[in-house]
């Protein structure tokens, strides 16, 4: 059983993975990725998910598991974290990733929604593509008014979900949502990573572009038959997928896929900052990230 979950989180391309691994290395553990999209198989250059390299340096779960078009959720994961959790073989377990529901999943808890049954999945995805996302929300504001005046409307995943819950229970998916925190067996320390914002947008420029050196457009071809699969609903995708389809040259996609991973970054900052339990470094300051970790968690 973990004594402590060191999470270790901050917004992309903020260079997680790179202090990760060696953390990991020097606690001796392993590392739990809470990004939701390198869950996926085939995703590996557009969702920069570990290396060969890294997954040869140290074991890495949650990593290329899924199929684009397997269903997954941040309740599925908290039940698979802490049952890992609940086995670990060392006294200090790392997390690490930018997803931040995910990452609450696991350290507050997710409220007690009901599993969504195939058939109301099937029909609400077969209603999408026929009807278009406003219809859902149209139908969504009719069912759950108070779900319905702070959901990201362009958020499809999100609607989707709560217009689910309301056809497949009868009550308002809001009535689920108590936001109350569930007590965990073991120490909670989280490191937040940032840098200032123009380091930060100059490093995701920087990637986007060795993505496209990579590889990102091939890989996005094989893709194409899941393109309608929540997985692929995500910046780098998505812009490609608009290329693809002839509305944009490949330097336009390019350079959205730069600005809408920048605006990502901003909105996983905003997030990140209303945990006042976040202790936040700059990445490279690894001695003193350890000498924090070596205090807040009790090792020599």
């Amino acid at each position: 059983m973990v004594q402590c979950l060191l999470v270790i989180t901050g917004p992309t391309a903020v260079g997680k993975s790179a202090l990760c691994l060696d953390i990991a290395q020097w606690l001796g553990t392993t590392i739990i990725n809470a990004d939701s999209r390198q869950l996926f198989k085939g995703m590996e250059i557009g969702t920069a998910a570990p290396t060969a390299h890294d997954l040869s340096k140290v074991t890495h779960h949650f990593v290329g598991t899924l199929h684009p078009d397997d269903y997954f959720s941040a309740a599925i994961f908290e039940e698979e974290v802490l049952r890992l959790l609940a086995h670990h073989p060392t006294p200090v377990a790392l997390m690490s990733g930018g997803s931040m529901m995910y990452i609450d999943a696991v350290c507050k808890g997710i409220d007690d929604i009901p599993t969504v049954r195939d058939d109301i999945r099937t029909l609400i995805k077969e209603r999408l593509e026929k009807e278009g996302i406003e219809a859902l929300c149209s139908q969504l504001q009719e069912l759950d008014p108070a779900y319905y005046a702070i959901v990201d409307r362009k958020n499809t995943r999100r609607v989707v979900h709560g217009l689910e819950i309301c056809l497949q229970t009868g009550k308002p998916y809001s009535s689920f949502r108590t936001n109350t925190s569930k007590p965990r067996p073991f120490k909670i320390v989280k490191i937040g990573l940032n840098r200032p914002r123009e380091e930060l947008y100059q490093r995701i420029n920087q990637r986007v572009d060795e993505m496209v050196s990579m590889g990102l457009l091939e890989e996005m071809e094989q893709l194409l038959p899941y393109r309608h699969c929540n997985a692929l609903n995500t910046v780098g995708y998505k812009e490609l997928f608009e290329y693809y389809d002839g509305n944009y040259s490949l330097a336009e996609a390019i350079e959205r896929i730069k600005g809408n991973t920048r605006r990502y970054a901003r909105k996983q900052l905003t997030w990140l900052k209303r945990d006042e339990n976040i202790n936040w470094f700059h990445p490279d300051d690894t001695h003193a990230i350890k000498d924090f970790i070596k205090h807040q968690c009790n090792f020599q």
